[in-house]
């Protein structure tokens, strides 16, 4: 890894703060021109972006220190902590318009930015990557079935897959962000201010500051194979991107497709990797469209509750009823992590969603089939949703979407 500058500071003539900030080059070729990361409250003055680490997770961590069980000064001890596995860095790391929303030396900021965390800098990383084994019980079904094969290497005799995770927090490059959602950044910096009750007034008062980590939950990555083969377009790679349903992928309702959807995908993604292949599952947490998970039950009610039934043509008309909108993920931050990885080319995207196609092939990655969910895998009391969803024009296996079904489809998945 290159060895880090000298550092550099923010010069500010408004604020008291900040004079020991070190300056931040989105996009820069090494980590060294970039710089790191430094939303940790120990020092105050070294701060160099908005919000602060695990930003979802602040409150619990000022709960800690009020109930006097977390030490306001406590420093992270990075021992051993390194990843399991190294990934990149890749081309796509220093293109600013590629990655926008984390940041791709978060995993590794115990080497590349040893020197500033010896001058005194706390910084923390926001990726981890570590081993795992997943055991699902419908892997053990497709073991026991037949439609798996036990091999050691990916799958064991009873059942648990061999995957790489990543966890990733949000880091959200504000200028880039902007530019994604096509608006100006002074009005993106506003609405976040207002739209917060203005949790962080800095969005407004401090244009110098361009890097925000946002108070929302992050995403994590389960690999199936080598690690490495995901920046190669000549190894096949068996993809899904997954959108949290906590009470399907954990619980079990059978409502929707979405745990089904995804066993389906992992299922897909160790036969990818036994044919040589590497699969792929990006797993975030936009719980219930990324509108929370009281509105979507407040959903559920009132489809069930209308007159005639829970039926496909009410479907979106309820939802947006509710909350506005009929779906707030917006994927249009979701390719970063495919370019952090690497990925130039899904061989096999496992997903109906136009949307998550639009948004990986305008970001340059190449799509070749698109895999959607066997019949036989959809829950009775999910086929409502499957039936709203083919009706909007969803999906045509083995097709790419025109330009007018995508924009039809705008702001709906699956």
């Amino acid at each position: 890894m290159p060895e880090a500058s000298a550092p550099r500071h923010i010069r500010l003539t408004s604020h008291a703060s900040g004079q020991g900030a070190l300056l931040l080059h989105w996009g820069a070729a090494t980590p060294a021109e970039r710089g790191p990361i430094v939303g940790t409250t120990t020092k105050r003055s070294h701060r160099n972006v908005i919000g602060t680490h695990s930003g979802s997770y602040s409150v619990y961590r000022a709960l800690a220190v009020a109930a006097g069980a977390l030490s306001r000064d406590h420093r992270a001890d990075l021992t051993n902590t390194s990843p399991t596995d190294l990934i990149g860095p890749y081309p796509q790391w220093s293109d600013p318009q590629k990655i926008v929303s984390m940041d791709p030396w978060g995993a590794t900021v115990a080497d590349v930015f040893s020197a500033e965390l010896a001058a005194g800098y706390d910084i923390r990383p926001t990726i981890a990557v570590t081993k795992a084994h997943v055991i699902l019980p419908e892997v053990i079904e497709a073991l026991q079935s037949g439609r798996l094969k036990a091999d050691g290497k990916f799958l064991t005799e009873g059942g648990a897959a061999m995957v790489t995770k990543a966890a990733i927090e949000p880091v959200w490059y504000l200028p880039g962000v902007a530019q994604r959602f096509g608006c100006s950044e002074g009005d993106l910096r506003r609405v976040l201010f207002e739209e917060t009750g203005g949790m962080y007034p800095e969005l407004v008062t401090r244009s110098d500051l361009d890097v925000f980590l946002p108070p929302i939950g992050g995403q994590t990555v389960y690999i199936f194979g080598d690690p490495h083969d995901l920046a190669n377009p000549a190894v096949e790679l068996t993809a899904r991107v997954h959108d949290e349903c906590n009470g399907s992928d954990v619980f079990g309702s059978d409502i929707c497709t979405c745990r089904p959807y995804l066993t389906h995908a992992i299922e897909e993604c160790i036969q990818g990797a036994q044919r040589g292949g590497v699969g792929l599952v990006s797993y975030s947490r936009k719980e219930g469209r990324a509108l929370g998970e009281v509105t979507k039950f407040l959903v559920y009610n009132a489809r069930k509750r209308q007159v005639g039934g829970d039926t496909a043509d009410q479907y979106f008309a309820r939802t947006e009823c509710v909350a506005g909108v009929q779906d707030m993920r917006f994927q249009e931050l979701m390719p970063d992590v495919l370019h952090w990885l690497g990925v130039r080319k899904i061989h096999r995207l496992v997903s109906m969603s136009n949307m998550k196609y639009d948004a990986i092939t305008k970001s340059g990655i190449e799509v070749g089939e698109r895999v959607n969910i066997p019949d036989s895998l959809i829950p009775a009391d999910a086929q409502v949703e499957m039936d709203a969803k083919k009706a909007a024009g969803y999906f045509t296996p083995g097709a790419v979407p025109d330009a007018d079904a995508l924009k039809q489809t705008k702001g709906r998945a699956l």
